[in-house]
């Protein structure tokens, strides 16, 4: 069961789920081909460590992708990313006094961005990479919006 589900408070419900982009696989992708590439021209042992590269940060970017978790109820925001070291945040509403996305070039392309949830008394969190940034921040906008009528 997921962590989102498991942390419902009586009478929550799930409004919006995200997730990270595909674009966290890019840098494996890249290790994977280079490997490809020294292998083909006959560099066995570069060939080897390029793939055991590839390997880890497959691996690692396979556990970050499958272990985050981005939620909105209607009642608060939850998000969870790592397995073994975790960061998570899990703000009432009522306590979210803004929420932005920043984009670069390619997370404008490709549709991807970080989220930066600032509650009340000053406190900060960023979450990088996620899919779709702009629909999260306006789901999280919808509910605020909905826990003040």
């Amino acid at each position: 069961m997921a962590y989102i589900d498991q942390n419902l408070m009586t009478g929550e419900r799930i409004i919006y789920r995200a997730k990270l982009h595909w674009i966290v696989f890019l840098f494996p992708s890249v290790f994977l081909f280079v490997a490809l590439v020294v292998f083909l021209n006959g560099y066995v042992s570069a060939g080897v460590f390029f793939l055991l590269i590839a390997v880890l940060t497959v691996s690692s970017s396979l556990i970050t992708f499958y272990t985050s978790e981005f939620g909105v109820t209607n009642k608060r925001v939850l998000i969870k990313v790592g397995l073994i070291r975790r960061n998570s945040i899990e703000m009432l509403l009522r306590k979210v006094e803004g929420i932005a996305v920043n984009q670069d070039i390619p997370g404008r392309i490709l549709g991807y961005g970080t989220i930066i949830i600032t509650g009340t008394g000053g406190s900060k969190e960023e979450f990088q990479k996620i899919d779709a940034p702009f629909e999260f921040r306006k789901k999280v906008q919808e509910q605020i919006e909905a826990v003040q009528e």
